[in-house]
């Protein structure tokens, strides 16, 4: 993925933009499997510096992470770009300027969760192929018609990659030490964190994280997975069943025992709480949102939401809003 020699006479050089509205996961996810690199090999293999838009501390989950200006001169292996909620209001003018000006001088760019969308504002993703957090795919793709957005977990296309999520980018991280230094040092790596690394970057973004039930009970698990699939036009439970592969009234038992509730009561608590997302992390209409959901008519969704969130939706828009402008 890069031209660099694949010696340790030259540490890998690693700048990770962080932008404000970040999660501190997914920070620390592009940051700290370097850290434990440098630690499990006992010799300084990764240097890596920290970059704010204006230097200085940005707030993330409501704690200052401190860096640095970005600098006209920097380069090395590898630029990062983390962002999170609100990203174009933070990638201002200035910062894509910056970030235009030396992205030609590293080896690597990723576009970590909403950084896809940084990258995208710089052009770097043109005739890509590229992925984005899975609740932004829809409209990431309609933003950028010449990326082949898919809905990887991570994509390396070339020297630009990008994933989406916390997760996600730190098994970007472990491939590239991988790549690099070998299979055992990405073991050593994973183990500091006790992280079990099962999936590949072209396994799907789930909706749901099923975790041990989909190892437990996988017909739960398929007629989930179904239910993501359909949030704007929701499958009966007919339907639900057959994917599963079982009747209808065994799909509602295992889903009691699996999920303590019905088939039609989960999937509903799915596209309430998708649209929630939608109503408390993008400007979309209510009723866009409502269509998005599988709700027919607005005052369906109005009732829905009410009833799921204990708020109207606008309430809980604008307490969304005045959330992320608390410093």
């Amino acid at each position: 993925m890069t031209d660099r020699a694949m010696s340790d006479a030259t540490p890998f050089a690693v700048t990770v933009v962080v932008l404000p509205g970040s999660s501190l996961m997914t920070v620390a996810s592009a940051i700290d499997p370097w850290r434990a690199l440098n630690r499990v090999s006992g010799a300084e293999r990764v240097v890596w510096r920290v970059v704010t838009p204006e230097g200085g501390a940005v707030t993330t989950c409501g704690l200052p992470v401190a860096g640095e200006a970005l600098g006209p001169d920097a380069g090395g292996d590898l630029l990062a770009v983390v962002a999170g909620f609100d990203v174009l209001e933070h990638a201002t003018k200035p910062v894509l300027g910056a970030l235009r000006r030396v992205a030609p001088r590293f080896g690597m760019v990723a576009g970590i969760e909403s950084g896809a969308w940084v990258l995208g504002a710089l052009g770097l993703l043109e005739g890509k192929r590229a992925t984005a957090h899975w609740e932004d795919l829809e409209d990431f793709a309609a933003f950028h018609p010449g990326t082949d957005v898919v809905a990887d977990r991570w994509v390396v296309d070339g020297r630009v990659m990008t994933a989406g999520g916390a997760s996600p980018a730190f098994d970007l991280m472990l491939a590239l030490i991988r790549e690099r230094w070998g299979e055992t040092a990405a073991l050593d790596v994973a183990s500091v964190f006790v992280y079990e690394e099962t999936r590949s970057g072209a396994d799907p973004q789930p909706l749901v994280s099923m975790g041990r039930v989909a190892a437990r009970e996988p017909r739960v698990a398929a007629a989930v997975r179904a239910m993501e699939g359909a949030l704007e036009r929701p499958l009966p439970t007919e339907v639900l069943a057959r994917r599963a592969g079982v009747s209808v009234r065994r799909l509602e038992t295992l889903f009691r025992e699996a999920l303590g509730t019905t088939p039609g009561a989960y999937y509903a608590g799915l596209r309430l709480l998708a649209a929630r997302r939608l109503v408390t992390d993008t400007a979309l209409p209510l009723s866009e949102v409502a269509l998005r959901t599988g709700f027919g008519s607005a005052s369906a969704f109005s009732r829905a939401f009410r009833r799921h969130a204990g708020m109207t939706a606008q309430e809980a828009r604008a307490l969304a809003r005045a959330r992320r402008r608390v410093p």
